[in-house]
């Protein structure tokens, strides 16, 4: 099988490529990034050699582009998306272009040059926020509360739209928090375990008690390739863990991985429109396609740490790309606000 994946030098995509490479000996990949802040070469420096990997760095914005590196591909896996809430709460315009315009170029150049299956990776984000004891199902609303989940739901739209009208080939999978080697440290886990290691404060939002299910990368891509190949065409599927913590406990549990006080948690001002609790359905996921994750929490949260931990020159090539100025300016802001808002007997 050749195939396309799209945000190939990211956290996911990058996870799936190796993945790939080691269950399917007989399949080639072209790996499509236009390597933002949040995708780097560094990522795939241990499958640079392979033959069956190319690298083409383009932007899924541009039909040309997108065109060319799909011709003769039997399979698109489209991972790439603009992805983190709190920069899409500052400016959302990158993520309407990239998560709906990008999504809809890739429809339109998939369909014309006859690709036989095209994934797309979203998110349980597109759901919003589950109450207590409830979980989505594929069938649940969509209700998105961040611009980012928002244009996410479009892509979904768009997806279902393109079988609906077209009959083409599209598969949807939303998937739960994931965690492992290789995830952009603006994101929950990899903050924590770079400053905890590091000595240095650790922001978290609001009371700490936001749910999320966690799920390990590689049991998530291991989902994938399931859909990639079981998968019904014009179906969503969810994928999840059933790690259901709230963000306070993960932390702390980190901090206990690393040999770290508590005291370094730093309360900061939570974000607008912050989802309480997120949780999905994957029964149709177990039933149909026989997938299960396999990684518990606290084997995961361990490699994880480990790896963080022996991956110094990873982790310096990310922080000299802008990092610590994003930091400065997205939680510092929120820590002095916060601290304002207890001086004048305000609440967290």
């Amino acid at each position: 099988m050749k195939l396309v994946v799209t945000g190939g030098a990211g956290f996911i995509g990058s996870n799936f490529i190796r993945y790939v490479l080691a269950q399917h000996p007989r399949y080639s990949l072209r790996n499509l990034d236009k390597l933002t802040y949040s995708g780097n070469l560094q990522t795939l420096r241990d499958v640079e050699k392979n033959r069956r990997h190319t690298f083409v760095r383009g932007d899924v914005c541009d039909r040309r582009k997108v065109q060319e590196v799909l011709k003769g591909v039997d399979a698109v896996v489209h991972f790439a998306a603009e992805t983190h809430v709190d920069r899409s709460i500052l400016d959302s315009a990158a993520f309407v272009r990239t998560n709906v315009l990008g999504t809809q170029c890739l429809l339109d150049a998939a369909r014309q040059v006859g690709v036989q299956r095209f994934v797309l990776v979203s998110t349980d984000e597109v759901y919003g926020s589950a109450s207590s004891g409830e979980k989505f199902t594929e069938d649940s609303p969509l209700a998105p509360n961040s611009p980012y989940a928002a244009s996410k739901a479009g892509a979904d739209l768009l997806a279902r739209a393109y079988f609906r009208t077209f009959e083409f080939p599209v598969i949807i999978t939303r998937c739960t928090n994931n965690y492992g080697p290789f995830q952009y440290p603006e994101k929950f886990i990899p903050l924590i375990m770079m400053r905890a290691l590091q000595g240095q404060n650790i922001p978290v939002y609001g009371d700490g008690l936001q749910v999320r299910d966690w799920i390990h990368v590689m049991d998530h891509c291991a989902g994938l390739d399931a859909v990639l190949h079981k998968g019904r065409e014009g179906e969503i599927y969810n994928l999840g863990a059933g790690n259901e913590w709230p963000n306070l406990e993960i932390a702390r549990r980190i901090l206990r991985l690393v040999g770290k006080p508590e005291s370094l948690l730093t309360y900061v001002q939570d974000r607008p429109g912050h989802d309480r609790r997120y949780a999905l359905d994957c029964e149709k996921a177990h039933r149909e396609l026989g997938w299960t994750p396999r990684t518990t929490l606290e084997a995961g949260l361990q490699q994880t740490v480990d790896w963080y931990s022996s991956h110094a020159d990873w982790v310096r090539h990310v922080a000299a790309r802008g990092y610590g100025a994003y930091y400065r300016k997205h939680y510092e802001r929120r820590e002095a606000t916060l601290a304002k808002v207890l001086n004048r007997g305000g609440k967290k």
